[in-house]
């Protein structure tokens, strides 16, 4: 089971810190990824960090401004974005699979979502 909290409303040029907590002790043998769905739009790729928490893989229209990190020994992954714009604006979703995947379909479980609003 997965939980997304973090979410609100920040001005443009602000930074928010999103959590993901897991329930469980297999944690460690999933992926965890973040995803994005504005409102009209499909669920984007936002980020996929490893098991380990060694490696992540940004879409492009984060890199630079999101980073991720995760503490498998406290089942939290956390995505830290700065100098947010209008566009972040969106539900972020975090979601685990046991195989890297950058696709929806790939992951069998997920939060419940966390809303970001940026305002200009």
């Amino acid at each position: 089971q997965l939980q997304a909290s973090g979410g609100g409303l920040v001005q443009a040029g602000g930074s928010l810190r999103l959590s993901c907590a897991a329930s469980g002790r297999t944690f460690s043998n999933y992926y965890i990824s973040w995803f994005r769905q504005a409102p009209g739009k499909e669920r984007d790729f936002v980020v996929c960090i490893s098991r380990s928490g060694g490696a992540a893989d940004f879409a492009d229209a984060v890199k630079g401004r999101f980073t991720v990190s995760r503490d498998n020994a406290k089942y939290t992954v956390n995505l830290q974005i700065d100098n947010l714009k209008p566009e972040d604006s969106a539900v972020y979703y975090c979601a685990a699979s046991r195989s890297y995947s950058r696709q929806t379909q790939q992951y069998a479980y997920w939060g419940q979502g966390t809303l970001v609003t940026v305002s200009s």
